[in-house]
């Protein structure tokens, strides 16, 4: 599903939640509702989204301050062992991030860390942890070194359809932007 509405208008995460907020609260008018972040379509998993101005503003700070924690979970084709960072410079193409040089023009610094927690018979489940937040970073990382996410057609995968990867984002960890207290939620 859509994090966002676009063009095509197909149903967004995004409404779905304002419509609840409106009926929840019993809100007159538009409600206010933005994505912190956002997850691919063919991605699942936890999703923040502000409520208000300012929570907007303050999670935005988080999210520039890297203090927002959040963790992924993918499944990759071939075997990996133990854990490892993987430093890339990326380009966001149409609709594709390309792996390019540091010194071409737009190139973005891209870093995620990664634990192997499950070897399976064709594919290792890892744990990321994404330092940045970089379009289609993870699934473009994990091609460039050979291990494109199962199910992701468009980075190489061998399986699937490309309309679901087995990628979600499973932890999302920050601070409260208006009470202050520690969040963290899990799937």
């Amino acid at each position: 599903m859509l994090t966002q509405p676009d063009s095509t208008g197909a149903v967004s995460l995004e409404e779905l939640a304002k419509a609840w907020v409106k009926e929840k609260y019993n809100k007159p008018g538009a409600v206010f509702l933005h994505a912190i972040h956002r997850l691919d379509k063919p991605v699942s998993g936890l999703l923040l989204f502000a409520r208000t101005s300012k929570a907007l503003e303050r999670l935005n700070e988080s999210v520039r301050s890297q203090s927002i924690k959040r963790v992924y979970r993918a499944e990759v084709e071939g075997h990996l062992s133990g854990s490892g960072k993987l430093e890339h410079y990326l380009i966001h193409g149409d609709h594709e991030a390309i792996i390019c040089d540091k010194n071409s023009k737009e190139a973005k610094f891209a870093r995620l860390f990664y634990q192997v927690t499950q070897k399976l018979v064709h594919s290792t489940v890892v744990e990321i942890e994404l330092e940045t937040g970089r379009y289609h970073q993870i699934r473009a990382q994990f091609a460039a070194i050979g291990h494109p996410i199962k199910g992701d057609r468009r980075y190489g995968s061998k399986s699937g359809d490309g309309s679901a990867i087995e990628l979600a984002c499973v932890r999302l960890s920050f601070e409260h932007p208006v009470v202050g207290s520690f969040q963290d939620f899990r799937l």
